[in-house]
């Protein structure tokens, strides 16, 4: 048997972009199409738009713009523009960016100039151009090989960056922009970043309050009392409570949004609780007094620390090197700012306290059907098969698939079998509905445990006490594409709503959108997701191609799934809008059955009855 030769000809050396390139999630996390908030094209964003906000916080350039049309990204600062003689080198080359330099940039969002350096290696288009007093540097790459030289002339132009590029497909595969993503992202960096003016597409973003904007402009519904803003060195906070469940943070660091919370969160968390205890003088339970809280916090980090290059999550236990802790730095914030205002507000003081003593009481009551439903879920878990679980959990912290993992919540036999055989078993788990849930809309917290299959999927996600302890990523809802998967669909997603709205607000719950067609002949075979889809499809392949409409998961073969869940998965995230409220989308979908209601349902089963007539048409003629 021949030997694995292992000499000087096994090694080699990796230059930055093919590194990059060879290794995309070191740098940007998922790739992704586009369909989550935190895919890699945004990332890409968000590595350009740092370095634009750095300049802003450093007092340079109080407007940004930046377009995005037909898949490239325009960015424009009027900072003081990089050196010229280092334009090209600061986004070609590693360990070279004005980051090292804590005198220029102290508290930083990028971590020395890595990230535009990513960009250029992940775009199929990169060009770069910096204007400082009337002369301008331009040069532009091709998945970061140079394809212009640096050039420099003479201009008119304001000092300042600008940089465009176009993320390369090889890597982004069928990915889009959604429009959603990219204003939530510019309205967080104007929250932070009062004064600042950024421009996209030409709509004008601009915060005056900071993150008092932020939870008027995200908030579910009216707060029980006033938004309570409070500011310090480096630390800005803002906090009410609402009237759903659970609790909802916007948490930051040096501007960065860190979606994943960390190490400044926890300490909010702890501190406003204690806070709030010891100026009541009595000993609530910190989970009553957070019990419905919508809070933002932001601080600024010398130096900090996250456990990742796309800084979702903060790791520093300090403040600055050698510096006070992040717990300490907390507490003594709110125990001065916080016990000063509520001294101030009594009016304010009644209605939390009423409030946690409404969460008390309901605690309480749910204390013993909590327990009978616990050991419920663990007796169903051992003796069916609900749910087939995944080897891999997104609380295995280290693990470097977690943020690949996710629950299909299926209804029937059927279509858990297919998408069961069909899945990654390391990473996608499959829990199976029997019949159709509960209209929960209206219902207290009680349901979801005397509920079976509500009480058995919390104890699936694990998240009955804490949102941070989800056991799957993504929350995908994989119904029938027919009038009973849609009800159902909607049945599911009013449980997250009315109980759980923080999956739903943070990215975790997306559709899945399987194929409603097939057509193929003897040399090609098409899916189809749409009526356009179909249409294009039997043009392309010509006359009397075999059609088959898809009406349930359980008709496709498991051969067949494994690409709808695999790499050519289509999701479609569930995301909120901030003209409606959570209370008033099911108010209008599962309450009573209003007049605006029925004629909605009307048109739309109009469309899926012409729909299928067309197909059936189709279906004789072939």
């Amino acid at each position: 048997m021949a030997e694995n030769q292992y000499t000087e000809d096994n090694i080699r050396s990796l230059d930055w972009k093919e590194h990059i390139r060879l290794r995309p999630g070191m740098y940007i996390g998922k790739l992704g199409d586009g369909s989550s908030a935190d895919d890699g094209i945004y990332i890409l964003v968000k590595e350009v738009m740092d370095n634009c906000i750095d300049e802003f916080v450093m007092g340079n350039g109080k407007r940004i713009d930046i377009s995005v049309k037909d898949g490239k990204v325009a960015v424009r600062d009027f900072g003081r523009g990089i050196p010229l003689g280092k334009v090209q080198e600061v986004v070609s080359k590693m360990n070279t960016g004005a980051k090292y330099d804590s005198k220029a940039f102290k508290k930083a969002v990028g971590l020395n100039g890595v990230g535009t350096k990513a960009v250029n290696a992940l775009s199929s288009h990169f060009m770069i151009y910096s204007v400082r007093d009337g002369e301008k540097a331009e040069v532009s790459f091709k998945q970061g090989n140079v394809v212009s030289e640096l050039k420099r002339s003479k201009t008119d132009e304001e000092n300042g960056t600008y940089v465009e590029f176009i993320p390369d497909d090889t890597v982004f595969k069928k990915y889009a922009f959604k429009t959603a993503y990219l204003e939530k992202m510019i309205w967080n960096y104007c929250y932070l970043n009062r004064g600042l003016t950024i421009k996209f597409n030409g709509q004008r973003f601009l915060s005056k309050n900071g993150l008092k904007d932020l939870l008027e402009n995200n908030m579910d519904g009216d707060p029980l009392y006033p938004i309570i803003h409070l500011e310090g060195d480096d630390i800005e906070v803002a906090f009410t409570h609402g009237k759903t469940y659970g609790e909802d943070y916007y948490s930051f660091v040096n501007g960065q949004h860190t979606t994943q919370g960390g190490t400044h969160q926890s300490a909010f968390r702890e501190s406003v609780a204690k806070v709030i205890k010891d100026f009541y003088g009595k000993n609530y339970e910190a989970s009553d007094i957070r019990q419905s809280i919508v809070a933002a916090v932001s601080v600024k980090v010398i130096e900090p620390v996250f456990e990742s290059q796309t800084k979702t999550k903060l790791g520093s236990l300090e403040i600055e090197p050698g510096g006070e802790t992040m717990r300490t730095f907390v507490n003594n914030f709110l125990k001065e700012k916080l016990d000063n205002f509520l001294h101030r507000n009594p009016g304010v003081v009644d209605v939390l306290e009423k409030k946690i003593k409404q969460s008390e009481k309901e605690r309480k009551e749910l204390s013993g059907i909590r327990k009978i439903a616990r050991e419920r879920a663990k007796k169903a878990n051992l003796h069916n098969k609900k749910l087939r679980d995944c080897r891999v959990h997104l609380t295995d912290l280290k693990h470097e698939r977690r943020e690949e993992t996710t629950l299909f919540i299926t209804e029937g036999d059927s279509a858990s079998g297919s998408i069961t055989k069909s899945r990654d078993v390391n990473t996608q788990a499959v829990f199976s509905l029997k019949g159709k849930p509960l209209n929960s809309y209206g219902l207290t917290k009680k349901v979801v445990y005397e509920n079976e299959e509500f009480n058995l999927i919390q104890a699936a996600l694990n998240i009955e006490d804490d949102m941070d302890d989800l056991r799957y990523n993504n929350i995908v809802i994989a119904t029938d594409a027919d009038v009973d998967g849609m009800h159902i669909r909607m049945l599911l997603l009013t449980f997250f709503l009315q109980f759980f709205p923080d999956l739903v607000k943070r990215g975790h719950v997306s559709v899945l959108q399987t194929p409603l067609f097939r057509v193929r002949n003897k040399k090609k075979t098409i899916y189809c997701y749409s009526d356009e889809e179909r249409r294009n499809a039997i043009a392309e392949l010509g006359k009397n191609p075999e059609i088959t409409r898809f009406k349930g998961l359980g008709e496709i073969s498991p051969d067949e799934f494994k690409h709808f869940i695999g790499e050519d998965i289509r999701l479609e995230p569930v995301m909120l809008s901030k003209e409606a409220s959570i209370d008033s989308i099911l108010s209008y979908y599962m309450g009573k059955n209003t007049q605006q209601r029925q004629e909605f349902i009307i048109d739309n089963l109009r469309v899926e009855e012409a729909l299928e007539d067309d197909t059936n048409e189709l279906d004789k003629a072939s």
